[in-house]
């Protein structure tokens, strides 16, 4: 097997490997998990639908730093503390070429980015 095509081979490999990207495109910026309910509503505009679908339980982490020479240790140990945040369903409809989004935002940031299927128009 000559160099080239160990080399393509790997390559694609590593590509398949590739965890599925969560984000998506609105006009000429991208949206992407992680993100603040704010930051899409500038990025996207106005949902087409938006609901409240519950409340649920997160854990809260404080990360501990420690210092050892020049190294910086984060750890978080988990104690135990935990919010309760309500869980919002945003719907973007971009007509009938593209595909509708349905982002899934608990406590204001986005945790969820699903194709629904092509649009409709209004």
């Amino acid at each position: 097997m000559s160099r080239a095509t160990l080399i393509c081979t790997l390559a694609a490999a590593l590509l398949l490997a590739a965890g599925p990207a969560e984000a998506f495109r609105c006009g000429n910026r991208i949206v992407t998990e992680d993100m603040h309910e704010a930051q899409v509503r500038r990025a996207c505009g106005a949902p087409t639908t938006m609901r409240h679908i519950g409340r649920t339980v997160r854990s809260v982490n404080i990360p501990i730093e420690s210092h050892y020479g020049g190294w910086t240790s984060r750890h978080f140990p988990g104690y135990g503390l935990s919010e309760e945040v309500i869980v919002t369903e945003y719907v973007y409809n971009f007509g009938p070429r593209k595909l509708m989004r349905r982002l899934i935002f608990e406590g204001g940031i986005l945790v969820s980015i699903e194709s629904l299927g092509y649009g409709y128009r209004e």
